[in-house]
């Protein structure tokens, strides 16, 4: 087993710290918060007292942070500082596909692998290790990463070159948010015309509008499978999480010059309800939004 650090222990990067801990790893692990550094100790990683610390002779480094500054500030400051010549570096936050180009090019300059591995899956993915890693870097990143990630998740694959996984992960969840956003105006119309919504997702659901926004994760309270919905839409994937990559696919559709019409209207709704003070609330929740919207 290997020496494994592990820095930034929010809602994911917990569980997927523990799951290396189960694996049979040495997991370093470090976060700025005393909670999440409890919680990584319960689950068998050893909290230490800074990243550099964290990162002084692991054979793999994971980060998991907010956004593309925070991940530059990490390597730059500690990550190409400490790290062993022979580790790889393996940044599963979601990130702008420039800074995740730019981090691994100073990573390759300084003699070190890296690559970029953002998730799909959400929070009980992350603590069942059951997350879908879409993996940017060299083959050789990805074959020495590789092995790390399948114990944090069900499926990994190789996007293409350093940025691809960022630009995979920002396509998917801008057709995600769309999708959302869609399923929910479907059953909120169902509702108005009458129509039972168990019915109308029985039929939906092995019909063409079928979606995984529908029969897996469906956005009506006792409908489909126990989804956020049934918990009042609290305990899933953020509204202001799904804004932020709603948010970097804007970015870079704009850079590549890509009409993306449904994908800026998802942004743009997402922002207010966000702007409305449900950020935390699931994305989901959305559809309460749109009940509640006169028409006209």
């Amino acid at each position: 087993m290997a020496r494994v650090a592990f820095i930034g222990l929010g809602n994911m990067g917990g569980g997927m710290a523990a799951n290396l801990a189960k694996a049979g790893h040495d997991v370093r692990a470090f976060d700025l918060s005393q909670d999440a550094l409890d919680r990584a100790k319960e689950a068998g990683c050893l909290p230490v007292a800074s990243a550099a610390e964290a990162i002084k002779g692991a054979e793999t480094i994971v980060t998991m942070l907010p956004a593309g500054k925070h991940v530059e500030g990490v390597y730059t400051a500690d990550v190409f500082e400490h790290a062993d010549p022979a580790a790889i570096l393996i940044d599963c936050s979601t990130i702008d596909v420039a800074t995740a180009k730019r981090v691994a090019e100073a990573a390759a300059a300084k003699g070190l692998l890296a690559v970029d591995a953002p998730v799909s899956g959400g929070i009980a993915a992350a603590n069942a290790g059951t997350l879908t890693f879409m993996v940017g870097g060299t083959e050789a990143g990805y074959t020495r990463a590789e092995p790390f990630l399948a114990e944090m998740g069900k499926a990994v694959i190789h996007a293409g070159p350093s940025g691809a996984g960022q630009g995979a992960k920002i396509c998917n969840n801008m057709l995600l948010g769309a999708e959302m956003i869609a399923t929910c105006e479907a059953f909120v119309l169902a509702e108005k015309l009458g129509l039972d919504l168990q019915r109308f997702y029985d039929i939906a659901s092995v019909s063409s509008g079928q979606s995984w926004s529908m029969t897996s994760y469906c956005p009506v309270p006792g409908v489909g499978p126990e989804t956020p919905a049934d918990r009042d839409y609290q305990g899933g994937f953020a509204a202001a999480l799904m804004l932020k990559d709603l948010k970097l696919a804007m970015e870079a559709a704009t850079h590549a010059e890509a009409a993306t019409p449904m994908g800026k209207r998802a942004a743009e709704l997402y922002e207010s309800f966000v702007d409305e003070g449900h950020g935390t609330t699931d994305f989901s929740g959305i559809i309460n939004r749109l009940r509640a919207q006169k028409v006209g």
